[in-house]
């Protein structure tokens, strides 16, 4: 997934600082002291054994919970000064191994869902929809429910919901985790498209040594801390 942008043009978009994350009253430590920086349009993944604390990271990066100890920064400015579910709603983008596909609605009205938080008229949605689905090959499927889509299509139509309200950034736990090779090498294709048609930064658990090597950087981390980029 190389980036496009032209050396030295980059800029910050993440940066972690000294983040600790303690459960079940301080017994177990999934993260600690963990400091990164990520550059805009930037494809990083973060690799590392079960329990490691990635995707305990990628929630913290993503707003969805909150540091026992330091602090998140998004442009430079703390997600704690920020509104958290503004910051979620239309800077995020996640995409989960599971899908969380709603099973009675249809592949369009599926990757309308995150556009009810933001001003689009139904119209805007709809047609909205339509065009992220082409754009991930699912157009002769925009009709169809999750049921009746292979677990590759189902993907796809999670990373079109994933791109919804325009995100600045994707995160991604594990997104090819139930895919089987195939269908691994055209969701990898299919990001990385993406993520430079849009200039997209992308943070992408991983446990898949070809998912990490198409990456633009490799974070390893090990018992709550990173071993080396």
């Amino acid at each position: 997934m190389s980036s496009q942008s032209e050396p030295g043009a980059s800029s910050e978009i993440l940066r972690a600082e000294g983040l600790v994350k303690h459960y079940s009253d301080g017994n177990v430590k999934a993260l600690q002291g963990v400091s990164l920086k990520i550059e805009v349009a930037e494809s990083v993944a973060i690799t590392g054994p079960s329990g490691c604390g990635k995707s305990t990271l990628l929630h913290l990066l993503g707003g969805l919970d909150r540091p026992t100890e330091g602090e998140v920064f998004y442009r430079a400015k703390p997600l704690a000064q920020l509104d958290i579910d503004q910051y979620r709603a239309r800077e995020i983008g996640f995409v989960f191994q599971a899908f969380h596909l709603m099973p009675t609605l249809t592949t369009v009205e599926n990757v309308q869902i995150p556009m009810f938080e933001a001003p689009w008229t139904r119209r805007e949605r709809v047609e909205r929809a339509q065009q992220l689905v082409a754009e991930v090959g699912l157009a002769h499927r925009q009709n169809h429910r999750p049921s009746q889509l292979s677990i590759g299509e189902r993907q796809r139509v999670a990373i079109a919901r994933a791109l919804a309200n325009e995100p600045s950034l994707l995160l991604a736990d594990e997104p090819t985790g139930n895919l089987d090779s195939t269908n691994q090498e055209e969701i990898i294709h299919l990001l990385d498209q993406l993520r430079q048609d849009r200039r997209l930064t992308m943070v992408i658990v991983t446990h898949s040594h070809e998912v990490a090597q198409a990456a633009d950087r490799r974070i390893a981390m090990k018992d709550g801390r990173v071993q080396g980029t």
